[in-house]
């Protein structure tokens, strides 16, 4: 188990085009490179272990890949390959998900699995409304954890009414819809991620969006290849974004970032509470994409209880900022924390605790009362964004963090880019 050691350097300019590209961007990519005939390019792809089994399983299945520089190419197969070994999602809930949705309607056996901490997290979410329309999958305790065993059938057309705003099974059922035997609806509390329907749309698909509300076409010939540069992911450099936050007299520019306002809510956060924060727009493809420019000013308390699946994988980064600012913070809204790569709320509550930052813990949320973090040692408990989040608290404060090499899931530059901004041990 790896643990960083962080020291405090003063304020910084620093200025990036080097934050590790979309992790939700790249997964998609490369699960969607199969419902097209022709091959589709990818540069910028992540380079990170999730996204790496994800791209191995989309071999297994019997695409074949081509790496040159920055750029993939993916031919996909004719027919779907039935492989011979499990198919390992490494630490992805994205994949396995997403993968669960497009394999339920392949014809064939297939096996899907984890790390440890994927295998710990709850998949009926996604398991019962496929099985209600003729999937077959099974798995531990009824098929809600890992290992997922999946028979390929074709699915019945659905009118699916989420209980919760989740871009992974919004995702998954819009796969299976369009495999299905007619026109499928999928009705989400909240609008959640939508790269899933940019990228699919892109391609050819007949998705319609009307406010909460999903029609799904099925697919009725290959789609268009994709051809598309991944931007960098704003859930990755809301990192830095923070450390220029909480360090008074710092500055960051963020470069090349994806801009989609389901991605960019923690930032508008950060400018309630009193940072300076600029988007600037450079092109507009599949998404809108461009520079962030952060500057450090006066934090305050804020509540954060509205489109929380808009910035549910930013709010471990957002604590650390909470820890710093004057006054009280509350997170509402949130109980999905608990079932994300550790039981945010608790790993987050525990930490700022050990650095003498007063907090109280809910069901959905927790309170922040607003100080001075103490350099302490912290435990990441297997989480990249728990062990990235505290990593920036000690540009501030000092840090040591347990358990490190979780970073290596989504940011494998991480370190090398921390290191540029503060002392590294």
């Amino acid at each position: 188990m790896k643990k960083m050691i962080v020291l405090p350097k003063g304020n910084f300019d620093f200025t990036t085009d080097k934050i590790a590209s979309d992790k939700s961007i790249s997964h998609r990519c490369a699960i969607f490179s199969l419902l097209s005939d022709k091959p589709s390019i990818i540069e910028n792809y992540l380079g990170a272990e999730d996204t790496m089994c994800t791209l191995n399983i989309v071999e297994l299945l019997g695409a074949n890949i081509e790496k040159s520089d920055n750029k993939i190419t993916i031919t996909p197969p004719l027919n779907i390959k039935e492989p011979p070994v499990i198919l390992d999602c490494g630490n992805s809930g994205t994949a396995i998900r997403l993968l669960m949705g497009y394999l339920c309607s392949c014809k064939g056996f297939f096996v899907l699995h984890g790390d440890q901490y994927l295998c710990s997290r709850p998949m009926r979410r996604v398991a019962d409304p496929l099985r209600s329309i003729g999937a077959h999958i099974d798995g531990r305790s009824d098929g809600n954890y890992a290992p997922l065993a999946i028979r390929g059938e074709k699915v019945k057309a659905f009118h699916y009414e989420s209980k919760i705003a989740s871009a992974q099974v919004k995702s998954a059922l819009i796969l299976a819809g369009l495999q299905a035997d007619g026109i499928s609806t999928f009705v989400e509390p909240e609008l959640s991620r939508d790269h899933s329907e940019r990228m699919l749309r892109g391609m050819g698909a007949t998705i319609v969006s009307e406010g909460l509300h999903i029609s799904i076409h099925p697919q009725k010939a290959p789609f268009s290849p994709l051809h598309i540069t991944v931007p960098n992911d704003p859930s990755s450099g809301f990192f830095f974004a923070v450390a220029a936050a909480i360090c008074p007299g710092s500055r960051v520019v963020l470069k090349n970032m994806l801009l989609n306002k389901t991605r960019i809510e923690a930032y508008k956060v950060l400018a309630r509470m009193g940072a300076h924060v600029e988007f600037v727009e450079t092109h507009n493809v599949y998404e809108s994409v461009g520079d962030i420019v952060i500057q450090a000013g006066e934090l305050h308390g804020v509540c954060v209880e509205e489109n929380i699946s808009w910035l549910i994988d930013e709010l471990p980064a957002l604590s650390i900022a909470f820890a710093y600012a004057k006054g009280k913070s509350i997170v509402k809204n949130a109980e999905e924390l608990r079932v994300k790569e550790s039981d945010r709320i608790s790993s987050v509550v525990k930490n700022l605790r050990l650095c003498g930052i007063v907090v109280d813990e809910f069901k959905d949320g927790y309170e922040v009362m607003g100080g001075i973090m103490q350099r302490t040692t912290i435990n990441s408990f297997g989480d990249h964004r728990i062990a990235m989040s505290f990593a920036i608290a000690g540009l501030r404060s000092g840090m040591e963090i347990e358990d490190t090499e979780c970073i290596n899931t989504s940011f494998p530059n991480f370190r090398e880019l921390l290191s540029q901004i503060g002392t590294i041990q």
